[in-house]
């Protein structure tokens, strides 16, 4: 195949995707999915479920994770455990140990159909803000087993020949909170589906399934070797790190992920030997996101490496098991996908910044800072349930300082804007501003966290959240420092209160005028902090982001006046390196 036709056909299916992505944002009702996008469309193959595309605005974590749902779909229908698809059906499914991620990720499939065969599925996953359970939102931080954590789906099939199916809609909706808002995103996710429908459609009639075939067979190839010779850049060695988890909700000590990466000519080996045990409480991992939260921070190394099954292929992971990364039923895991993938994720960058200095970040801030808050408005007469996810700061890296307010490393979800927060929810932003000072000291400092305060304002409502880094900051490299850790306050009836899990906890009864107060993580610092351009240190201290004290404290400058004052300075680094 010609280049020239190759590689329009590849950039068709990701528009495929990204079509299918912009769809569902526009349509859907929640603003979770609607400002926070926090959802992901692709295309997969129709033996195994193997990825061939996924949208760019889609999030990363669901990568790895919705090729192994489609693979148990597909295996399941196989074994005659699923009814067989038909034009026009579409799949619900939920479960964490089918390929899944958090209760609350809800996946779409619709098998696409050429000259009556299944050609491939399009699959979708939406964040729906509830899926019943313990508490509003589903992010119970003390659940210890699933059921606690809402209603459970196997594939079944929500929609049949294009029509919903209204007993199992109605079996959903007697299930979870807020139920007559669920339908609109339902039909904005189904949508989404139809949009890929006509679009892939379109590819055929211009090229034909023969030959699309043959493009995403050598997508893939290429994918491979575009990975492989990415790896072959790496010395042959091992490296080893570890990150932690703050606990797990429920039991009061960290958690260890211990890794290992090993070269051996052009594949990566990731092991998990030494990880802890499966925890009681929610932080457990389902295999399908320990595997996509490896995948997805490859991704992040070595970005211009397209994306579909191919790129994972050089990647050859040890299933974890007996850990706490390959949760097994009742196992609960609602703080798998947006809090421990990211945790993983930082173990890779960990091991791989030994073997790409110039090229891997320190740690992010690795939180989602998942907060649900659910109660009733009185002034609307409805009930409501609110889900806020916000951004820290990435680590700084050897060309520059780590980005402020960045995304979850899992995701390209952002938060939703706080006029649309609360025109929804009878909610005030009292606060939302950058946390200065919270990046990691270095050569290059990690970039700055955010802090907010959201007080209620009418109703009594009942607040959680799962979170992460509250016991330990986000690690700097190379002689860098850590970024300031996430730091969670409640204040009721003129008290200030730190939860005992520090970034986890359930069921707090607010009133108005109640507030939540965090300050979510800086990212890591990079490189020997006395090595940093003192003009970039008095820039920030000029900024506000530090004080003159810590310019002489962190970085050994001096300033006079607000500017560097050259000799103090030499001095101070003169006596640090003595």
């Amino acid at each position: 195949m010609d280049a020239l036709t190759l590689a329009v056909i590849q950039a068709g299916l990701t528009q495929v995707c990204n079509e299918m992505d912009l769809a569902f944002s526009r349509a859907a009702f929640s603003p979770v999915i609607a400002e926070a996008d926090d959802r992901s469309d692709g295309i997969y193959a129709a033996e195994d479920g193997a990825l061939i595309a996924q949208g760019e605005g889609g999030l990363p974590v669901f990568v790895g994770a919705m090729q192994h749902s489609a693979g148990h779909i597909i295996r399941l229908i196989r074994e005659g455990a699923v009814a067989r698809p038909e034009p026009g059906d579409i799949y619900i499914v939920n479960d964490p140990y089918l390929g899944g991620t958090h209760l609350m990720d809800v996946r779409f499939a619709r098998p696409f159909f050429v000259d009556g065969e299944v050609f491939c599925w399009l699959q979708n996953t939406g964040h729906w803000p509830d899926t019943g359970g313990m508490v509003p939102g589903g992010f119970s931080a003390h659940a210890t087993e699933v059921e606690q954590e809402g209603l459970r789906l196997p594939p079944v099939k929500l929609f049949k020949r294009g029509e919903i199916d209204c007993e199992i809609l109605s079996i959903i909706q007697s299930n979870i909170r807020v139920a007559d808002q669920r339908i609109g995103d339902i039909k904005a996710q189904a949508a989404a589906l139809l949009v890929g429908e006509r679009r892939l459609n379109d590819l055929i009639a211009r090229y034909g399934a023969a030959t699309l075939n043959r493009a995403i067979a050598l997508i893939r190839d290429r994918a491979a070797e575009r990975m492989r010779a990415e790896i072959r850049r790496m010395p042959e060695a091992t490296w080893r790190a570890e990150a932690f988890v703050d606990s797990d909700g429920v039991v009061d000590e960290p958690l260890r992920i211990a890794l290992s990466v090993t070269r051996t000519g052009d594949t990566l080996t990731f092991d998990f030997t030494g990880s802890s045990k499966p925890c009681a409480g929610p932080m457990n991992s389902v295999w399908s996101t320990t595997f996509s939260a490896v995948c997805l921070g490859v991704k992040h190394i070595f970005p211009d490496v397209p994306i579909n099954a191919g790129t994972f292929a050089p990647l050859h992971i040890i299933r974890p098991e007996g850990t706490f990364l390959d949760a097994r039923y009742p196992r609960p895991v609602s703080g798998c996908a947006a809090e421990v993938s990211q945790r993983i994720a930082e173990a890779v960058f960990l091991c791989l910044v030994q073997a790409l200095p110039d090229e891997v970040t320190a740690a992010p801030a690795g939180t989602s800072g998942n907060f649900a808050l659910g109660g009733t408005d009185p002034a609307r007469g409805g009930s409501y349930v609110m889900y806020q996810i916000t951004g820290g700061g990435y680590g700084g890296n050897a060309d520059h300082d780590g980005l402020t307010n960045g995304c979850s490393t899992i995701g390209i979800s952002k938060t939703a804007p706080v006029e649309v927060m609360e025109q929804y929810y009878p909610i005030l932003f009292t606060r939302f501003a950058l946390r200065e000072g919270s990046g990691g000291a270095g050569a290059h400092r990690g970039g700055f966290g955010v802090h907010y305060e959201v007080q209620l304002l009418r109703g009594e409502a009942r607040a959680s959240f799962v979170m992460d880094h509250g016991r330990f900051g986000p690690p700097g490299v190379l002689g860098g420092h850590d970024g300031a850790p996430n730091e969670v306050r409640i204040h009721r009836s003129g008290t200030t209160t730190i939860p005992l899990h520090l970034s986890k906890d359930q069921g707090i009864t607010l009133m108005p005028g109640d507030r939540v107060e965090v300050r979510t993580p800086g990212g890591g610092g990079y490189g020997d902090p006395f090595a940093r351009d003192p003009l970039l240190v008095a820039r920030d201290v000029r900024r506000g982001y530090y004080d003159a004290a810590q310019a002489r404290s962190l970085w050994g400058v001096a300033l006079r006046d607000g500017a560097v004052d050259a000799q103090a300075t030499a001095a101070l680094r003169r006596g640090r390196a003595a």
